[in-house]
């Protein structure tokens, strides 16, 4: 059994996850599985850049630092800086994964002038200097007023000038770039409308127009997706059925052309391909690192179906019409049929861009509406990255110190893995694809707000039906007491614990955490007779009275949510969002923090990669591809930005 456990830095802990069942795959699928990972690597520098128009180029100066340091191993500043590096390569860039915040060096701005003046180091890192000034480098890395938040979602500020991300040029503004999208939109299908903006930076032309500058063959970030589509040919040749091919082929053609019509007939194909044993995805997929929700990061990743759990996710998938039907939200707002909906478990073989190191552990796909209307979607659960998680948890101390009590421990210790599990999959194969907009509602209607009343509509379906007799019927819980761990840790990390991500004065901006805060808090307002917030021993724990009495909650808040997803109602989701969401208690705050302190844990985890190499015989023949997982983390990162440096 692999020791998942890794390294320890900051406020991150690195583990790593086993590939099932790749030792006993045949030749093809290996080199399928092989390919695919390599296309899922080279989109690395996209990201890097979509992060921080500066990224690749302080990148190439802080790893010569890195490698070519050559002063006491003992220093502090030193020390200091080997911490700041890992953070970096951990978040693609100079500010937080999930915060967004500018990282605060350790070390002082002595030591890295001094660095810069390294000789070595100056010819290592040469041309990426001379295009930014050493007071330029220092002012990026030290100056808190310089680029100090990837993506601001403060309300009533101009989200694209306090914004670091790098999805549209210096100098364009909120208002600009919503009033461009609104024209683009005039122009487009209302019925199938392509997603807007999804692969390109908005940019200003000299007379002061703006223009989308697209990425594609040819274009922006073309050298990467040239890289990308050859490897993508490798892998068609080893591909499981002409489907998959279909599928290659078409995604090929999109980054080629950059044409988004293009890439809704790749996402058709992708959805109606559910026979091989590999699957993946790689491109501009999701649009939470874009204040305004529009333009997608690039992420890739490739798995490979695990039989034995996809049984569970294939029951839900199989029953999607039963969930819609008895779904408390009114009538108009549900699906008139559930349509294409296929779920399964999954190893992952690859993580890559926007899912490495830090990895969702669910994946719904594809994100336009019309398409998963009329074709349907995919869901996938990743059980090795679940099973990473859960091995890593073991003995923490959080239960001990978080739950109210030990009739709740032993019921989530007894259920908690299994409900998790079960929640995830309710979310992804089922809450994603619930509902409908009606007719005329634009799909980005809700803006900034609908990234979070997106994951709060997934939640809420999620915990609204785990606690359903159908699931006992069907044979995913073993009772009708097993859903209330999932209740209880739901809640007290939406009230509680989650806030040990977030540094004290500052308030929720990530979409996931503002969304369960949302549903945490506005269930504890409007149904204090089910939970509380008590105070034992000087210490605050979720204290839930009526467990029946929480799903109807759930339901009534999902109705709502349903309704302001289906409507586009930009209002009621700013009000919602503003008034659950994002504020935190700053005695609390501090309180969970300083308790969570004590047990020396770290709040956010990640996986080093595998590592896939081909075996050949004397001839040269390939002969078969091995999987190991013992690279160092700074190998793997230094290794990556040689391999796959394509911009």
């Amino acid at each position: 059994m692999l020791n998942c456990t890794d390294e320890r830095f900051a406020d991150l802990q690195l583990l790593r996850y086993e590939v099932p069942g790749f030792d006993g795959l045949p030749l093809r699928q290996k080199l399928l599985v092989y390919y695919l990972a390599e296309a899922a690597l080279l989109g690395r520098d996209i990201l890097w850049d979509q992060n921080c128009r500066y990224g690749l180029q302080l990148r190439e100066v802080l790893e010569a630092v890195y490698t070519h340091y050559d002063g006491p191993k003992d220093d502090a500043d030193w020390q200091a800086f080997v911490v700041y590096m890992k953070r970096v390569w951990f978040s693609n860039g100079i500010h937080h994964h999930y915060s967004c915040q500018k990282f605060e060096p350790g070390f002082s701005r002595e030591f890295l002038h001094s660095q810069l003046s390294n000789r070595q180091i100056v010819q290592l890192s040469n041309c990426q200097i001379a295009r930014l000034s050493t007071r330029q480098i220092e002012d990026l890395i030290f100056n808190p007023d310089v680029m100090p938040k990837r993506v601001n979602q403060a309300d009533g500020e101009d989200l694209l000038l306090t914004s670091s991300c790098n999805y549209y040029a210096k100098g364009i503004t909120q208002a600009e770039a919503e009033a461009f999208y609104a024209e683009q939109k005039k122009k487009v299908s209302a019925e199938r409308p392509p997603m807007l903006g999804m692969n390109s930076r908005l940019e200003r032309k000299a007379d002061g127009s703006l223009f989308e500058n697209v990425w594609h063959s040819g274009g922006l970030y073309g050298e990467a997706i040239d890289r990308i589509c050859d490897m993508l040919r490798q892998a068609r040749q080893h591909a499981e059925n002409t489907k998959q091919q279909a599928v290659i082929d078409k995604l090929i053609d999109f980054y080629r052309t950059g044409n988004l019509t293009t890439f809704d007939e790749y996402a058709i194909l992708w959805v109606e391909e559910t026979e091989g044993e590999v699957d993946f995805t790689n491109g501009f997929t999701e649009v939470y690192g874009d204040p305004l929700g529009l333009k997608a990061s690039w992420e890739g990743y490739v798995n490979i179906i695990d039989h034995d759990a996809t049984r569970r996710a294939k029951t839900l998938s199989d029953n999607a019409e039963w969930f819609e039907n008895h779904s408390p939200v009114d009538e108009h707002f549900k699906k008139k049929e559930c349509k294409g909906i296929s779920a399964k478990v999954i190893s992952a073989a690859m993580l890559g861009g926007d899912l490495y190191p830090s990895s969702a552990i669910g994946i719904n796909l594809p994100n336009s509406n019309w398409i998963r209307e009329e074709y349907g979607s995919k869901s996938v659960t990743i059980a090795n990255l679940t099973r990473a998680y859960n091995m890593a948890a073991k003995g923490s101390g959080m239960r001990e110190e978080f739950v109210i009590d030990e009739e709740t421990r032993q019921l989530i210790d007894k259920y908690g893995d299994a409900c998790d599990d079960l929640h995830t999959d309710l979310h992804e194969c089922l809450g994603h694809g619930s509902g409908q907009l009606l007719p005329g509602v634009d799909a980005d209607a809700l803006r900034a707000y609908g990234s979070t009343i997106e994951e709060a509509r997934a939640d809420l379906f999620g915990l609204y039906y785990i606690a359903d007799p159908k699931l006992v019927e069907l044979g995913l819980t073993p009772n009708g007491e097993a859903y209330k761990s999932q209740y209880y840790s739901y809640l007290m990390n939406g009230l509680l614990t989650q806030m040990v991500r977030i540094a004290e004065g500052q308030q929720i901006e990530e979409a996931h955490m503002r969304n369960r805060a949302l549903i945490s808090r506005w269930t504890l307002k409007n149904y204090p007779e089910a939970v509380q917030i008590t105070e034992e021993g000087g210490k605050h724990f979720v204290r839930i009275s009526d467990y029946r009495l929480l799903r109807k909650a759930f339901g009534e808040l999902l109705a709502e949510v349903q309704r302001i997803k289906s409507e586009g109602d930009y209002e009621a989701a700013r009000q919602l969002v503003e008034q659950y969401g994002n504020k935190l208690d700053a005695e609390l705050h501090h309180e969970i923090r300083e308790r969570y302190k004590r047990l020396n844990l770290a709040p956010y985890k990640g996986f080093i990669n595998p590592r896939y190499e081909l075996v050949r015989d004397e001839e040269g023949n390939i002969t078969d591809v091995t999987v190991s997982y013992d690279e160092a983390y700074d190998l793997q990162m230094l290794r990556y930005s040689q391999q796959y440096r394509t911009l």
